[in-house]
């Protein structure tokens, strides 16, 4: 149980742990790349560390050094069969890339995680991964894991993928560096592109054009230097805390802003947010900038479309944002957020209500009458990392003690979360 309680102003710099998205797919790109992988500003959350014991399991050897790490690539072929199952624990984007990974390889595996993954739908990777020849199976039989996968040769498909899924277009783009011919994914959005980025620094052949990207099949990939912004999923409950406590003014340092993940400052622009960018830098393929944010008088606005898979994660905080903003918010075409580590649509239309806003849930968001004060209250977690934080921002805003259940599961992406809150408030 984690306490919180209305605050003073927030002042001063902070720099946010590395991008989780991007820590993942170094460490995978750098396992199958030939030579030395040397990852910069890694965050050292559980979800990223899953991914490096799995691939530790499977013969790579991988220097953890803290804020930096050091993956010894085996190249394209080198993986081994594990032991035992891999457990990928609360990451769906291990479970999810690693699938398509495992499904071109010349062996069987298991892969298992918590309670929370073994409720989630891998039926979006299996669909496309069976299509491409691969053996994918749900062992209970419910689209979800524990996964069986046996490895095999596969071959490339074009892809129209139901859903703009960073994950499921990641997982089908890995099969496809294996597969017999070009591979390729339209989505009907365009979800982050980490992958084609990065997987362009470590030499594969990928293009995307719009909303879809093509991969053709490599034969080795090559070792590459992979600096790790700071997450702006991370940063995002910075952003929200000093926009909503009077007298705050915060510089988060060195955050990703790749357009296809920052749709929070475009949310915060409509909303009279002040956020500036400081600093702005392009360094192998992922622009960066400070954010110098201060305290703003917010108003609602109407957030859909194309925009949802550019904030998706930032949803929950947003909303928060939007209890304390003139007028109404209306959050749509966002029922991915069903399907996270916990529903989070009803998570967050539950515990703001309890917390003594105005919220209606709705099939696929919420509708927020902002301007209601807020009060302290229970909030269950749900042990979703997102909601645990997004209320400890809320908190500070609320009248009371505001305790959180299941709050220490902000170890999954931030570790240091609370305390890096609490050192900032004056």
């Amino acid at each position: 149980m984690i306490t919180c309680t209305k605050s003073g102003s927030l002042k001063g710099e902070i720099q946010v742990p590395g991008d989780k998205s991007i820590s993942h797919r170094a460490v995978m790109f750098g396992a199958l790349a030939k030579g030395t992988t040397r990852i910069t500003g890694f965050l050292q959350g559980a979800d990223c560390l899953s991914t490096i014991s799995c691939f530790e399991r499977m013969g790579i050897s991988i220097e953890n050094r803290g804020d930096e790490v050091l993956v010894h690539g085996q190249g394209m072929r080198g993986l081994k069969k594990p032991a035992d199952v891999l457990d990928c624990g609360n990451s769906g984007t291990t479970m999810r890339l690693i699938s398509g990974i495992l499904s071109a390889q010349d062996f069987d595996v298991t892969l298992t995680g918590d309670a929370s993954i073994q409720k989630r739908p891998m039926k979006r990777i299996m669909t496309p991964l069976s299509q491409m020849g691969a053996s994918i199976r749900s062992i209970p039989g419910n689209g979800c894991a524990p996964l069986a996968i046996c490895g095999r040769p596969l071959t490339g498909i074009h892809y129209d993928s139901p859903v703009a899924s960073a994950q499921v277009k990641s997982s089908v783009l890995l099969a496809g560096l294996y597969a017999q011919g070009e591979t390729s994914v339209t989505e009907p959005s365009q979800s982050r592109d980490h992958t084609e980025r990065m997987l362009g620094l470590f030499g594969a052949n990928i293009v995307s054009e719009g909303r879809t990207a093509r991969i053709q099949p490599a034969s080795e990939l090559t070792a590459a230097d992979i600096q790790v912004p700071g997450d702006i999923s991370s940063a995002a409950y910075f952003i929200a805390a000093a926009l909503m406590v009077p007298g705050s003014q915060l510089l988060i340092k060195h955050v990703g802003i790749n357009p296809t993940r920052a749709g929070i400052l475009a949310v915060c622009q409509a909303m009279g947010g002040d956020v500036r960018l400081l600093n702005v830098q392009d360094k192998k393929g992922e622009p960066t900038a400070d954010l110098l944010v201060t305290h703003s008088a917010l108003k609602g606005t109407v957030i859909e479309g194309d925009l949802i898979p550019t904030l998706i994660d930032e949803l929950p905080v947003i909303a928060a944002m939007a209890c304390l903003a003139e007028g109404r918010t209306i959050i749509r075409d966002a029922a991915e957020l069903k399907v996270k580590e916990s529903n989070r649509i009803a998570v967050m239309a539950e515990n703001l209500s309890a917390m003594g806003a105005q919220v209606q849930e709705t099939e696929d968001g919420l509708v927020i009458e902002g301007g209601h004060p807020l009060r302290g209250a229970l909030i269950d977690s749900h042990d979703d990392h997102r909601i645990a934080m997004t209320f400890a921002v809320a908190a500070l805003c609320a009248q009371g003690e505001t305790k959180i259940q299941g709050g220490e599961c902000v170890n999954i992406s931030y570790p240091a979360f609370y305390s890096d809150l609490g050192r900032l408030i004056r």
